[in-house]
């Protein structure tokens, strides 16, 4: 079979199958194209999913009648000259016009700048037209119908319309994460519009405005730097996790990438801080010189290669601990959201569990209570003013529910002996239900007899607790519930700590902290184990000789192609050597690191502090409650215990309040 030259649109059309995934694809490369033209607005309108139509409208610098004619010529492009290591802008190739023209109908209208008039072009199948003028605002606008029509083959392979919306969205998302300065609008009959206002420099506003408000709340500023790289964002907090990866966000001199290898370090720098299965929030920028990565190692860029990948992931671990262990005890704000949804469920018997009158709607509540008329505990009534805000006399309980509940209830309450006079404020003076009257507490301790408590305050009343200060950030301990949650007083709300989990977390610190500190002790094996591996990987791994060392494990060169095991951590008991060497060489081959051993090294000290912290149901001292309070505040991610799970839940004094109806 001869060899002979492609067609002009044969090429390009093997080319889109590279660029051009998806519409999606498609939709990122116009966007960076915008944001290298320096836009301050992009525009995108979709429909069908953005098989039918996507519309990229923005006010950069534009075109004239040259530049687009050559815009859509294969290899042209004003963001290169000679050299691919000194790369700036986001896209750099000049393939992405050429190739949607190629397999869609495409359309590009643009104008200068302070230009009299536009100029439009148009690519039908990788059929150019002439350039002619049009009328046309400054700035571009790129229109691609009906994508992959001249490739019918693949166009069977989109997905639905709502997910190929929903990878458009994903692209909008990440562009405008690395471009706060940029406002992104995305719409169309496709999709909810998405308005996305310009924040300046104010990074983390932008974050919220993908992420979620509550990511503001629960995001810890990451600010690193070693020899020539720097890393900045922001990450969350360890308690605060999704069930999966999406929500991590990586950016590369400003282009976003998916690279296993950042993915891999964000994953590793919050090893034994969350369960299995859920995965931290991050935002990070790496910065470094051009001719540090290389960017054209994949079609579509999302993929990058370092050229030192071992300085880059243990710059992402450590600035991440590094912060994570700055911020201490800090906890996730969602876990006080969540026992507020909890106090607000309906209760069993079909009592709501908070404000019971007051409310539209609310008639059969407002009919249960009108049986409460009477008296209540102990032989007093209810008085004064009426949960929801109503006076008992006047209005009446929960007036403003239809049905009239309210007001037969307040006839009842009018003829009791409750009711003050016409006129007359309630006084707890001359009220018959004056809680503090004399027999109030013995006629209380019948009931006292019936119920055994759960909590344990009677320490607690002497003078030196009630004057301890609450200023600490975990505040001071107030009380014990059910042997095994301290509840603990804040100078602006309540804590419930987990005395299990929290030391638990505290005593898997300590231990972690000394595997840092000197060489681990180990086991000599009596018999030296031989393993056998490549060459290659054996000298990889005694590059790591003397990290492993510090570790307990003991390794020597035994000939060209074999590793000889002499020593193995203590820690880690009965080990297959030779399965653990593997392990590592792979590791090392992959990444350059031997993090493998520590890990496992530190998933034993995990178990054994589960094992060996305070346990559920033992009663503690008010003194020894105090003192897991204020190591909890010492000691980094005292957060979340080994398993990733809150240590403590903490509830404003705004938060009660409401619950109460009182803010």
């Amino acid at each position: 079979m001869p060899v002979k030259l492609l067609s002009e649109t044969l090429i390009n059309q093997i080319a889109a199958g590279e660029v051009i995934e998806r519409p999606a694809s498609a939709a990122k490369e116009l966007i960076e194209n915008a944001i290298d033209a320096g836009a301050t607005r992009i525009e995108i309108a979709t429909a069908g999913g953005g098989k039918s139509l996507m519309r990229i409208t923005d006010n950069g610098s534009g075109m004239n009648a040259a530049d687009l004619e050559l815009a859509v010529r294969r290899h042209c492009t004003s963001k290169i000259d000679v050299h691919l290591d000194d790369i700036r802008t986001l896209g750099f190739r000049g393939e992405a016009l050429p190739s949607i023209g190629s397999v869609a109908r495409l359309t590009i209208t643009s104008r200068q700048q302070g230009a009299p008039e536009g100029y439009e072009v148009s690519v039908v199948g990788g059929k150019t037209s002439a350039v002619r003028p049009a009328a046309a605002n400054a700035g571009t606008v790129v229109e691609v119908r009906d994508i992959f029509f001249a490739t019918p083959a693949r166009l069977k392979f989109l997905k639905t319309e709502k997910a190929e919306a929903g990878a458009i969205t994903e692209v909008v998302k990440r562009m405008a994460i690395a471009f706060p300065k940029v406002r992104f609008v995305l719409s169309g009959p496709d999709r909810s519009t998405l308005d996305l206002p310009a924040t300046g420099d104010d990074h983390l506003a932008r974050m919220a405005q993908i992420l979620g408000a509550e990511f503001k709340d629960n995001a810890i500023e990451i600010d690193a730097a070693r020899e020539d790289v720097t890393l900045t964002g922001f990450a969350g907090v360890p308690t605060f996790n999704r069930g999966n990866s999406g929500h991590q966000y990586m950016f590369v001199n400003g282009r976003p990438v998916q690279d296993k290898l950042l993915l891999s370090a964000i994953r590793g720098a919050y090893a034994e801080t969350i369960p299995s299965g859920r995965y931290p929030i991050a935002v990070l920028s790496i910065g470094l010189d051009p001719a540090l990565v290389d960017v054209n190692v994949h079609p579509a860029k999302s993929d990058v290669r370092f050229r030192d990948p071992g300085l880059v992931r243990g710059l992402i671990v450590g600035a991440i601990r590094q912060a994570l262990a700055r911020e201490g005890d800090r906890a996730a704000t969602t876990g006080a959201s969540g026992l507020l949804r909890a106090f607000r469920r309906e209760a069993p018997g079909g009592y709501p569990s908070h404000g019971f009158a007051g409310q539209a709607g609310d008639t059969a509540t407002g009919e249960r209570m009108a049986g409460m008329s009477g008296t209540g505990i102990g032989g007093t009534g209810l008085s004064g003013t009426g949960i929801g805000g109503s006076s008992f006399g006047g209005s009446g309980f929960g007036s403003s529910g239809p049905g009239g509940a309210g007001s037969r209830y307040a006839g009842a309450w009018a003829q009791s002996r409750f009711a003050a006079a016409p006129g007359e404020p309630w006084s707890a003076a001359t009220s018959p239900s004056r809680p503090f009257q004399p027999g109030f507490a013995e006629r209380q301790s019948g009931f006292d007899a019936m119920t055994m408590p759960s909590a344990r305050a009677d320490h607690f009343e002497a003078p030196a607790m009630r004057d301890e200060p609450v200023r600490h950030r975990l505040g001071a301990a107030r009380a014990q519930l059910h042997e095994n949650y301290i509840v603990a007083q804040t100078e602006n709300g309540l804590v419930i700590v987990d005395q299990h989990a929290a030391h638990e977390r505290l005593v898997f610190e300590a231990m972690r902290k000394a595997l840092d500190a000197d060489r681990l002790a180990s086991q000599v094996l009596l018999i030296p184990e031989i393993v056998d591996l490549p060459e290659e990987d054996c000298d990889r791994l005694m590059v790591h000789a003397d990290a492993l060392d510090r570790l307990g494990l003991a390794i020597e060169r035994f000939g060209p192609g074999a590793i000889a095991v002499r020593e193995t951590p203590a820690m880690l008991g009965e080990v297959d050597a030779s399965d653990m060497i593997r392990d590592l060489a792979d590791e090392v081959a992959e990444w350059n690191t031997a993090g493998g051993l520590k890990g496992r090294l530190e998933h034993v000290a995990a178990t054994m502090a589960c094992h060996g912290s305070v346990r559920s149901g033992r009663r503690l001292k008010p003194e020894e409650m105090n003192a897991l309070l204020r190591e909890m505040e010492a000691t980094p991610g005292s957060g979340q215990c080994n398993h990733g799970r809150p240590t403590y839940i903490e509830l404003k004094l705004t938060d009660i309040e409401r619950l109460f109806g009182r803010s």
